[in-house]
């Protein structure tokens, strides 16, 4: 099954094992705005719990009002592709792949990908791991195998920005933002994405490129 790629994630990152790497990207990217398929935000980061994992999360749909969040669900038609690049020449050499089924979230890789770039096929001779999407309200429900740890489902938005303050700065009328700051995105949820898996298997590298795209099924 082929994929066309819908969104380019919001940024490039170098990422030490050791760093925390965030981009946001809110409803800007044309081709995607107000989407399914809209990525609002990518963190890569060590696992708080164990130093020898790294965890990847993709946040989609943003701007979620809270009276959406009973009917809200993922598109079956958009794979979420975590993009890994451990030789540093910034072509992923292995895809972690995400995508909702009958409200079951499912899980391959990591695993070297067959093709490289905007499109991709589904890489179902990887390791598997399947977890049904957490209920709105509910206690997170995790799926574990084969050391990775995955979670899917509907989050209040994470990302802390002042819109307003920000656009007082860009205007010239303020030289920095306020203490405390108004969350722009407070109130707000999203749809999300969460893979842990072991550092082993992301290469030897000490530094790796990782991004994430959006694919729609053709």
């Amino acid at each position: 099954m082929k994929k066309k790629n819908l969104l380019t994630l919001a940024g490039l990152f170098f990422m030490a094992f050791a760093g925390i790497l965030w981009a946001a990207d809110h409803i800007d990217a044309p081709g995607v705005a107000s989407t399914s398929s809209d990525i609002t935000d990518y963190y890569a980061f060590q696992s708080p719990d164990n130093n020898d994992n790294m965890v990847f999360v993709a946040n989609l749909q943003g701007l979620l009002d809270p009276t959406a969040s009973q009917t809200v669900s993922f598109d079956e038609n958009v794979m979420v592709e975590f993009n890994i690049d451990n030789t540093g020449d910034a072509v992923e050499n292995l895809v972690i792949q995400a995508l909702v089924k009958d409200g079951e979230l499912i899980v391959y890789g990591p695993i070297a990908p067959s093709s490289t770039g905007l499109t991709s096929a589904v890489e179902t001779s990887g390791t598997t791991n399947k977890v049904n999407v957490t209920a709105y309200g509910s206690n997170p429900t995790i799926g574990s195998n084969g050391g990775i740890k995955i979670f899917a489902g509907l989050r209040d938005d994470p990302f802390f920005m002042d819109f307003a303050q920000y656009g007082e700065i860009i205007a010239g009328n303020a030289t920095g933002f306020n203490s405390p700051g108004s969350d722009t995105f407070a109130g707000t949820n999203v749809m999300s994405i969460v893979v842990e898996v072991p550092k082993s298997m992301l290469g030897s590298a000490a530094t790796l490129n990782t991004w994430v795209e959006s694919k729609r099924k053709i």
